[in-house]
C-alpha cells in the first residue's frame, strides 16, 4: 500500500522569494548543497541531489503551489512516482511552507520525512535566516 507524508515549516523569508527559490537551479543547489538542475515550467523536467531525485512539474500557481511528480533512485523500478505538493503561505515576513507527498513507495516513508528535513528543512532554515 503507498504511503504519504505531511510536513510544515516556517521559514524566514518571503513566499515569493521561497517559490522562485525552490525553482531556480542555482538557488536550490545553494540550500541543498548538491546539484540541482530545474526546468521551472509546467511539464519541466528536474533532478536533485545529484541525480538521486527525479522528476516533472505538474502544476505551478506563483508563489503559492508547485506540484511534481518525485522519484528517487531508491524507487522500485515498477513503482509509479510519488506526487509532490509544496504550499507557501505568507505571514508578515516568514513563510509557512507545507510539502505533501503521496504515493510513496511502501515501507519509504519514515525514511524521506527524515530526509526532508536533515536535508532539505534545516539546511533553508539556515540558508534563509543568513539573509
Amino acid at each position: 500500500m503507498p504511503e504519504q507524508l505531511r510536513i510544515t515549516i516556517t521559514l524566514p523569508v518571503l513566499a515569493e522569494h521561497l517559490y522562485n527559490a525552490w525553482l531556480d537551479s542555482e538557488e536550490h543547489a545553494v540550500f541543498t548543497g548538491t546539484s540541482a538542475e530545474i526546468a521551472p515550467i509546467v511539464g519541466g523536467e528536474f533532478s536533485a541531489w545529484d541525480g538521486y531525485i527525479q522528476g516533472k512539474i505538474l502544476l505551478l500557481e506563483p508563489f503559492q503551489r508547485i506540484v511534481q511528480s518525485w522519484r528517487t533512485s531508491d524507487f522500485p523500478s515498477n513503482a509509479p512516482d510519488s506526487q509532490l505538493e509544496i504550499t507557501f503561505e505568507d505571514d508578515g515576513e516568514q513563510t509557512h511552507l507545507t510539502l505533501n507527498q503521496t504515493n510513496i513507495p511502501d515501507g519509504q516513508s519514515a525514511e524521506y520525512k527524515q530526509g526532508w528535513v536533515d536535508y532539505y528543512f534545516e539546511p533553508m532554515q539556515a540558508h534563509f535566516s543568513a539573509h
